[in-house]
């Protein structure tokens, strides 16, 4: 068996334009105080993350009310966001991760959404156009598609996977850290 880590080391992560960076401080210290202590600030979209319908949907599900299910499974990585790639995301249970810097645009979002797919991984920060990702976002969580961003696919060959990206539990909030990999 193989696991490959497909998750962004929070600390040190990308960080989408306007966001604040992920910071810890130790409070506590070994030796001197005997035991080691961290508090840690980040925002729920940094690093590798989900975003729930809840993101850009007004009566979307939060990170806590989505179903456990779509996060744990067969998955596809595809270079390419195709007719093809959605068709095999089938076999997949409707996950497809996106390897390289594909730029999803409201047109291919349209399209994507009615295909049924449960869950789109992407590399970038955001699944839409940096300077405008508010339409995709809207598309593609209106259609129950949750999104997982801010993968690190650099270790992952195109290929079948069972993948695992379970998300924190933050009650309420519209997206989540997560601990994202793929096992072959």
């Amino acid at each position: 068996m193989e696991i490959i880590d497909i998750t962004q080391e929070l600390f040190s992560c990308n960080v989408y334009p306007g966001d604040r960076k992920p910071s810890f401080e130790r409070v506590k210290q070994l030796p001197e105080d005997n035991y080691q202590l961290t508090d840690f600030s980040l925002s729920s979209h940094n690093g590798t993350h989900i975003d729930a319908p809840l993101h850009f949907i007004a009566e979307g599900q939060a990170v806590d009310e989505l179903d456990l299910s779509t996060f744990y499974g067969p998955c596809l990585v595809a270079e390419q966001l195709d007719a093809a790639a959605i068709a095999a995301a089938y076999c997949h249970e409707g996950r497809l991760l996106l390897k390289g810097k594909l730029e999803i645009t409201p047109a291919i979002a349209q399209s994507v959404a009615q295909s049924k797919l449960r869950l789109l991984g992407v590399e970038s920060q955001s699944v839409g156009p940096v300077d405008a990702p508010m339409e995709v976002h809207r598309i593609l969580l209106g259609a129950g598609i949750v999104l997982l961003e801010g993968l690190d696919l650099s270790q992952a060959l195109p290929g079948n996977y069972t993948l695992s990206a379970f998300p924190m539990k933050l009650g309420g909030c519209e997206g989540a850290p997560v601990r994202a990999v793929l096992i072959r």
